[in-house]
């Protein structure tokens, strides 16, 4: 039996996305400077030769990846939307926060957005993850019709959620701790 060209392609095609899931997984474990191809090559259980027959390098794994979170993102930001009990502005921008605090409850997504910011120099890399922001951003405005400085307050409250995640600051006793999370809480 003979394959032809077009079954490697629909292969390939159907193995992307994939990789860049598990690309997601251990970048956002190791950073884009500690995670090698054969990392995720063995994340995704294939050869690291076969990763170099669908992305050009690590710096193109590391963009799947991050277009892959965003997507992400960006799917349970339209159910939060979805399952919003209030239609205002701000009654969409709340369920779409809510979403995200859920969906950022899997640290993969936002450590990976995490390791992009740190190397965003990158510009390939800078590109992508200023593509993302750009998608959220825009989907926010549009979801929710809101005014442009509350949807700069959404995006805003979503960093500084990355912030107290990261650092952990849920539950510190601390009274600048205190400060910085008040109304804020995220899913265990």
């Amino acid at each position: 039996m003979s394959t032809t060209r077009s079954s490697i392609l629909s292969t390939a095609d159907a193995r992307r996305p994939l990789v860049a899931s598990a690309a997601v997984a251990a970048f956002a474990r190791g950073g884009y400077h500690g995670t090698t191809v054969a990392d995720v090559a063995r994340e995704a259980k294939i050869s690291p030769a076969y990763v170099f027959k669908l992305y050009a390098g690590k710096e193109a794994l590391f963009v799947a990846a991050l277009e892959a979170c965003f997507d992400a993102i960006l799917v349970a930001l339209e159910e939060g939307a979805e399952a919003a009990v209030d239609p205002s502005p701000d009654g969409i921008l709340d369920a779409l926060g809510d979403a995200y605090a859920h969906l950022i409850a899997d640290r993969k997504l936002l450590m990976l957005q995490v390791h992009a910011q740190s190397v965003a120099e990158i510009p390939a890399i800078g590109e992508a993850l200023r593509v993302g922001l750009g998608r959220v951003t825009t989907f926010a405005q549009s979801r929710s019709h809101a005014a442009d400085d509350a949807v700069q307050r959404f995006i805003a409250y979503g960093q500084l959620c990355h912030l107290i995640v990261t650092t952990q600051l849920d539950g510190r006793p601390e009274e600048w701790v205190a400060a910085l999370t008040k109304g804020i809480t995220h899913p265990d």
